[in-house]
């Protein structure tokens, strides 16, 4: 075998075997060159109205250039051999070009499935270098002729499963089969799902369900044929059913139901990305509806996973459902001494000069209460932007309030008291006594129920 490969070289003359190298560079510079022009004729420019050709020749971009050089070595391996030259180095040069191409294929698809912020993980980096030497390693072992004894060697090597033995090339091929169903339903899911979230017509929870349904079904009927591929009978599926119910009737009730809250969720479009929510202890902005969980991000930047479960099965307050105006007050207390009207309208006034609060809307400050240590304000008015924070925006109307009642001369009230130190015979002269003679009146009730 090894002969054949060493033969490529040493039974044509060294002009035949230079020409045949000048073709192959030619060829590769050739497909960088081109590539770099597609590239550069197909540059996206931030217009939404773009066709699907220019995306793609972008997306595509890392296999675009092995691939056109593969194609100019095909047109230059008949080219030559047409005109009578040698073509020998083809032997090894379309194993090697095969090789790039399909690594950078699989690349693009990996990362058009994994990747969704244009952050490769080191995950998936090293996942790639594996797959790169399995590959080199193959495509060595092709060139050099030892293939075939490879392959004879794994179909001759046998594993005991059971009662039965099974060859490593036969589990190889069952794990290959079911990696590349599984990737391509995956892959196929992605893109779906990056075109349905660009519909605009469609609403974003209706889109989000679609592409995770999608998604779904791709997997299951990947799996399906996988299992055939590889030769399971599909009856086996039923006793898994039957442990899969059990499982979800005992240990995966709570998964289960968050799944299923997050259909809900996304169906009923009573909660939708940006919106400001409360539930139990927790507020934020809806940053992602997943079929499993759901994130919100607190005003202190704090991101929350909650399940799904938790927005379904509890009393849920939307600040943004129908519309994106709250209501928030602030309270306090002035003396007895000033004039209501006045200081409710000064107020009204100091609030609408802070820039967060709504102008439509007026505030609106109220005489909630006359108290002990004074009459008791409040004051209502309305933002539009509760994502913002709602502390901050009180805090400036009551620092507005503050700054108009210092300019007005208007004091707040506080409590009050009087405290008299006394010597014993003063306190004993303010506390009535007590007649002796005169029996006392539990006692008296005491005896007459004895």
């Amino acid at each position: 075998m090894t002969d054949h490969f060493f033969s490529l070289f040493t039974d044509y003359p060294p002009l035949a075997i230079l020409r045949q190298l000048m073709a192959i560079a030619a060829c590769v510079l050739g497909g960088i060159g081109l590539s770099r022009w597609l590239r550069g004729m197909f540059v996206i420019t931030g217009d939404e109205h773009q066709s699907f050709m220019q995306i793609g020749v972008k997306s595509f971009a890392r296999v675009l250039s092995p691939l056109l050089a593969l194609l100019l070595l095909t047109g230059a391996y008949y080219g030559m051999k047409r005109l009578g030259h040698p073509v020998s180095l083809w032997e090894i040069i379309f194993p090697l070009a095969v090789a790039q191409v399909s690594m950078r294929f699989v690349f693009y698809v990996l990362r058009g499935i994994f990747v969704k912020d244009a952050t490769v993980g080191a995950l998936l980096h090293l996942s790639e270098k594996v797959i790169a030497v399995l590959v080199w390693i193959c495509v060595l072992l092709w060139i050099v002729g030892l293939w075939p004894d490879f392959v004879d060697y794994l179909d001759g090597t046998t594993l005991p499963l059971g009662r039965h033995k099974v060859s490593l090339l036969t589990v190889l091929q069952a794990v290959a089969s079911v990696l590349v169903t599984l990737i391509i339903a995956l892959w196929i899911g992605a893109v779906l799902e990056n075109r349905l979230m660009k519909f605009s017509s469609m609403h974003s929870s209706l889109r989000t369900v679609v592409a995770r349904m999608t998604r779904a079904v791709l997997i299951l009927v990947a799996f399906l044929v996988s299992l055939s591929l590889v030769g399971i009978d599909l009856t086996v599926l039923s006793v898994f059913g039957g442990a899969l119910g059990v499982g979800i009737g005992l240990g995966l009730q709570k998964i289960a139901s968050s799944y299923v809250s997050g259909f809900v969720i996304l169906l009923e479009r009573s909660m939708v990305i940006g919106d400001m929510v409360a539930v139990e202890k927790y507020f934020g902005k809806v940053t992602q509806i997943n079929t499993r969980y759901t994130i919100l991000e607190g005003l202190d930047g704090i991101e929350s996973v909650l399940p799904n479960e938790l927005f379904v099965s509890n009393p849920v307050q939307n600040y943004s459902l129908t519309h994106r105006i709250v209501r928030l007050s602030t309270q306090l207390t002035i003396l007895y001494q000033d004039d209501v009207e006045t200081v409710l309208s000064i107020m009204e006034q100091a609030a609408l000069g802070v820039q967060r609060v709504s102008q439509q809307t007026a505030p609106q400050a109220l005489l909630i209460k006359i108290g002990a240590d004074g009459l008791d304000l409040e004051l209502g008015f309305w933002i539009t932007d509760p994502e913002n924070g709602r502390l901050n925006v009180i805090s400036d109307v009551n620092r507005a309030i503050w700054k108009a009642f210092k300019q007005h001369g208007i004091q707040l009230a506080h409590a009050k008291r009087d405290i008299r130190i006394m010597d014993e015979r003063s306190f004993r002269q303010s506390v009535p006594q007590e007649n002796p003679d005169r029996p006392n009146e539990n006692n008296s009730r005491t005896m007459r129920g004895t």
